[in-house]
């Protein structure tokens, strides 16, 4: 019988079965899935603990002395069927750690390719600011030879040289 189906037949939720069955460390048989299954005796055991509880026991008072028995696992699987499993699971996870090396492979490509075009970028930038500092020293040497022609002192031309020329 099930955890549900003792805990609907003692009148109890099944975390208080689950609980106590935890509390007073009793073992129990389980299935293949790990579940509780109670056989007669054990819901007989359960309901001396209820009998007690309701009597103003303590839970952590309440003593049991049963023969203990080991707590078991139905097999259904015999060991063929574990050992193709492991391969199963071996195989799978040589198959993830192959799509991760891809996976790792395709970014460091990609990775690359973006520092590569980075790369490109920085050198066209430095041409500009090349031309740019080259236009800008010319402009300054235009105007500083302006400026020196501004400063140079002028001769005086007489009234004749000025109508005639030269």
């Amino acid at each position: 019988m099930n955890t549900r189906a003792v805990a609907k037949l003692l009148g109890i939720s099944t975390s208080t079965v689950q609980r106590w069955v935890k509390q007073l460390k009793l073992e129990m048989e389980r299935n293949e899935l790990g579940h509780f299954i109670f056989s007669e005796e054990d819901i007989e055991l359960l309901k001396q603990v209820k009998k007690q509880l309701q009597e103003g026991t303590l839970l952590q008072d309440i003593s049991i002395q049963l023969p203990k028995r080991a707590g078991t696992f139905k097999q259904k699987q015999p060991d063929g069927d574990i050992d193709e499993l492991a391969q199963k699971v071996k195989s799978l996870e040589i198959s993830l750690q192959q799509k991760a090396d891809d996976v790792v492979s395709y970014q460091i490509l990609q990775h690359r390719r973006e520092m590569e075009e980075l790369q490109e970028q920085i050198i066209i930038l430095t041409e500009r600011v090349t031309q740019l500092e080259n236009v800008i020293r010319e402009k300054s040497e235009i105007a500083a030879s302006i400026e020196i022609e501004k400063n140079k002192p002028r001769k005086k031309k007489s009234f004749f040289q000025l109508i005639f020329g030269s």
